[in-house]
């Protein structure tokens, strides 16, 4: 039964599209800068080792600089900034140089605001729906900014695995079961069964099937959902993306050993069994005629 704290249904559906719609344009700021600030800190590094002076020193951070059209450079004005509508009033475009904008916008805040929605119709006005809302949204920047990059920041994986560790401590995570035990196990046995198989493709291949970004992913998904939904997790991730693998591959948009990120499918297979973990598993042995 959800709980709306005796508020009127509408507006807290209006609330949570909302706020969906304004975490979303967070998240779109997250998703592009990221990876650029990390790949500024590497190229610092790198160049800080070789006491080179070359590499590029313009800061760059989640906060500087302005938006603006990454075309022609021109600011945005505030009212061309305002989440999902912003995007409809420009009619997809550059008000300056009438260059097209990136539908990414548009489609991370309205996944923003839906996954809000759905959040709150699982869970409800509640600590566990509160929990659930904020993995939901690292699941999502994780597997935009993987799709996009091959890449899992740190500090979200991370950040994920430790917020999912202290829910089940305090006992307010959405997988009201998963004991601090059960998290801990989930994280181990995440990281540790990915770095099973990714050693033994090197020693078998001599080749990195998939990158530690993957193992971190799947620890932070253990410790929200506990070991017993690892499988699970695993199953619908591979499978998942084995079929969209073997349908690019089919239609000639992917060529036979071009790597294909795997964090999205992980992303997207945690955020099931969080939301309906346990019903897809009972449909699962049903079906099977395990149960």
């Amino acid at each position: 039964m959800q709980a709306y704290a005796g508020l009127p249904l509408w507006f807290v559906v209006l609330s949570a599209i909302v706020l969906g719609l304004i975490v979303g344009s967070f998240l779109n700021v997250v998703i592009l800068r990221l990876p650029r600030m990390l790949e500024a800190r590497w190229a610092a590094e790198a160049a800080a080792a070789d006491a080179s002076d070359l590499a590029d020193t313009t800061p760059v951070s989640l906060a500087a600089p302005a938006s603006h059209c990454p075309h022609c450079r021109t600011p945005i004005k505030a009212w061309h900034n305002v989440p999902l509508l912003g995007y409809l009033g420009l009619r997809g475009r550059c008000a300056a140089c009438g260059h097209r904008i990136s539908a990414l916008y548009p489609l991370v805040e309205a996944a923003a605001a839906a996954i809000a929605c759905l959040v709150l119709y699982r869970f409800g006005l509640t600590p566990a729906g509160g929990t659930a809302l904020l993995a939901s949204w690292l699941l999502l920047a994780l597997a935009v900014i993987d799709a996009r990059t091959q890449l899992l920041p740190d500090v979200l994986t991370l950040s994920l695995l430790w917020l999912g560790l202290l829910a089940s401590v305090i006992g307010i995570g959405p997988a009201t079961a998963v004991s601090p035990a059960d998290a801990i196990i989930g994280a181990a046995a995440g990281y540790g069964v990915l770095w099973l198989v990714f050693t033994a493709f090197k020693c078998l291949t001599g080749k990195h099937g998939m990158g530690h970004g993957d193992f971190k992913l799947l620890a932070a998904l253990g410790a929200w959902l506990g070991w017993q939904q690892l499988p699970l997790v695993l199953l619908m991730a591979s499978l998942g993306g084995s079929l969209i693998g073997i349908a690019l591959m089919a239609t000639g948009r992917l060529d036979r050993g071009t790597p294909m990120p795997f964090g999205p499918w992980l992303a997207g297979a945690g955020w099931l069994a969080l939301i309906a973990g346990d019903t897809i598993m009972a449909a699962y042995l049903t079906l099977s005629g395990l149960r």
